[in-house]
């Protein structure tokens, strides 16, 4: 029991790390909020689906309290289907390409990275928390 509260408060909690970069750090990096609240989180999710695949010991039966840092990832160790991890990967891809999108500000950007974000919680939670911002700062601005 302590093993499964345990290893979900990190997986919860994780997101809160690419936040505190992006405080600490986003300001003086190159491209540092896009890469802090995107880039860092799709790559985890490219680096941690690859794992998960193809190094992960396969438990048989699969187990649901297996770790997982998105909804996805949580489908695929508890079936071993790999149509979820087929989905990890296009939504990591995803999450790359809203990250250049809002490198190069793109207007577009906002909705992607919010999908992004949603489709990957919780490790989403920071690319939500920017295409929220991002969003709401293009509609709120007045055009004469």
């Amino acid at each position: 029991m302590t093993y499964t509260i345990g290893i979900w408060l990190w997986i919860i909690g994780f997101p809160a790390l690419f936040l505190a970069g992006y405080r600490r750090f986003g300001d003086w990096m190159p491209f540092g909020t896009p890469m802090w609240l995107a880039g860092f989180p799709a790559l985890a999710m490219l680096s941690w689906t690859t794992y998960c695949r193809f190094f992960w010991p396969k438990l048989h039966p699969p187990t649901w309290n297996a770790p997982s840092y998105t909804v996805v990832c949580w489908l695929y160790c508890s079936s071993y289907n790999v149509l979820w991890s087929n989905l990890a990967y296009l939504i990591a891809f995803v999450g790359v390409a809203a990250t250049v999108l809002a490198v190069r500000r793109r207007h577009v950007a906002g909705y992607i990275l919010l999908g992004f974000g949603v489709f990957a919680l919780p490790l989403g939670l920071p690319a939500v928390y920017e295409g929220y911002r991002r969003i709401t700062k293009t509609h709120g601005e007045v055009r004469p």
